[in-house]
This record gives C-alpha cells, structure tokens and sequence, in this order.
C-alpha cells in the first residue's frame, strides 16, 4: 500500500467516492440531517426567541401539571423517612442553623430568587460570544436537562421541606419577609408548589458549573465554576426548598442531557472546536500516493 499524502483543498469537504461527480455530489448535497447535527455559527435573534419561547413552554408545563398535594405531601414523608434510613437527614439542622443568623438567610433567599436565572443567562451569553462552536450543542444538554425534569414534576410529584407538616422546617422566604422567590410567598400562587423533584437549581448551577470549568481559561472564573453549584447546593437546603435527594434528582437529569448533546453531536459540547469554520477554510484531505 503506498503512503498517503496530504492535500490541502480550499472550502471543499472530503474528497467524493469513486464514480461520483462533482456535479452530483453539489446536486444530492449534505442530508438535512447532516446539516442539523452540523455545529454553526449561533445566530442572535434566533437564540433570543428560542429561549425565550423555551423558557415560557417549560414554565406552562411546569405549572400545568396537577398540584398533587396529598400525594406530594406523603412523597416528601416518604423521602425523608429514607434520608433518615441512609444517615443523611440534616436539612432541618442545616435550616435551623442558617436561620438563626439573619444576614445570611436573607442573602440565601435572594440568592435561591435571582442566581438560578441571572448566572445561566450569563454563561449563555459568554458561549454565545466566546465559543460559537461549542454553543449549540451545550444549549441542547441545558434545554435537554430541563426537558427531563418535568417528567419528575409529572411522575412524582414532591412538597419542598418547607411545605411539609410537623414544624420540622422554617420557610425562610415567609419568615423574613424576602422578595423574589416564585415557591413561597406573594409569589406562590404563579408556580406549581410541588414540584421539588429533581432540583434544577442543581440542574442548572452544574450545566453553568462544569461549562465553565470545562472552558474558561482563567483560573479563578474556572475555581468559581466549581464553587457555583456547591454553593447552591447548601442554598436549596438552607432554605428549605428542597431535600438532598432533590438535587441527586437534578444532577441525573443533566448526565441526560449531555448524554443528548453527545448522541446529536457525536462528541461532547466541551470537546467541539470552539469556533465553527467559514466557508473556504482549508480542509486535509487523504490522497493515495
């Protein structure tokens, strides 16, 4: 067999099978589905109107699906008697403890309100600018980790500690009289309240979390990636919106959608070129000596 070589070929994909034209191959171009599994250039107002029409379908999903109370409520029993049977149940403790110092509940709540949208909107926009090529593929693992969650929300509906009875836990939002948070307060009757499970302010925090790591060049914006989700994690139990198991729940739902995000794109969203080629790049072709 003779060494092969390479030749360079300016805005042409690989060399045509034998038998096969120029002129056919133009003709039957890439399948449309070639063309969708194909990372491109992100385009602005296109990604505006997705998530934004994404995010309203999700939440009319969401807070269509039945409040099961009674059921939510003896699901929420049901978990927490098998956290106390693996040795983890200390949400009320961690609760009561944060409570107690003013200042920081407070800023947990505010927190648990604001970060979930503010930070994942953030990474959005700096892949949108920053990694063109990966940006598609790691918004179809986000859209499919929420996608999953509200099969949760369906199949097993689930009361938020704060919700459950017995006194165990303090509702942090109604104690201190905070803004913002769409499961307690003014704001509860706009969202579904059992809805707990899995816990995408886990889901999310780690899509944002291991985006980051995975991407940023800079050492601490990498630190702070892996701190984001850590944090948010103590934040949901402070506060009593949702149980350890809750956020197990929300880390399964995002190996799903990397998982899609891999079978769609054949690789992982972090392992794509950062940068989709222009039209005329140069491309190595394989020739026969």
């Amino acid at each position: 067999m003779g060494d092969r070589t390479v030749t360079t070929v300016e805005g042409r994909g690989p060399a045509a099978p034998q038998g096969v034209t120029d002129e056919t191959e133009e003709r039957a171009g890439p399948s449309l589905l070639c063309r969708l599994r194909t990372p491109r250039s992100p385009r602005f107002w296109f990604e505006i109107l997705l998530i934004g029409v994404s995010y309203w379908t999700y939440s009319l999903i969401r807070n269509a699906v039945p409040e099961q109370k009674a059921q939510a409520l003896a699901n929420a029993d049901g978990l927490w008697r098998l956290e106390h049977r693996m040795g983890i149940a200390v949400e009320d403790s961690v609760n009561h403890a944060v409570n107690s110092v003013t200042w920081l509940i407070v800023g947990m709540n505010y927190y648990y309100a604001t970060l979930h949208f503010v930070v994942t909107l953030g990474v959005l926009v700096w892949l949108y600018h920053s990694h063109p090529g990966r940006y598609a593929a790691t918004r179809l693992a986000l859209f499919a980790t929420t996608a999953v969650a509200l099969l949760g929300y369906y199949f097993f509906p689930l009361a938020p500690p704060r919700l459950m009875h017995g006194g165990e836990f303090v509702d942090t939002v109604v104690v201190h009289h905070t803004w913002g948070s769409m499961a307690s307060g003014d704001l509860k009757h706009m969202s579904n309240q059992y809805a707990a499970m899995p816990s995408m302010h886990i889901g999310w925090s780690l899509w944002c979390g291991l985006t980051l790591f995975a991407l940023a060049t800079v050492p601490w914006v990498r630190v702070l990636g892996l701190l984001y989700p850590t944090v948010t994690l103590t934040v949901i139990v402070a506060t009593a919106n949702h149980f350890w198991l809750d956020a197990v729940g929300g880390t399964l739902c995002l190996s799903v959608g990397l998982a899609t995000a891999w079978l769609w794109y054949g690789a992982l969203p972090y392992t794509l070129p950062r940068r989709v080629p222009g039209v005329g790049s140069p491309v190595l072709l394989p020739v026969e000596a």
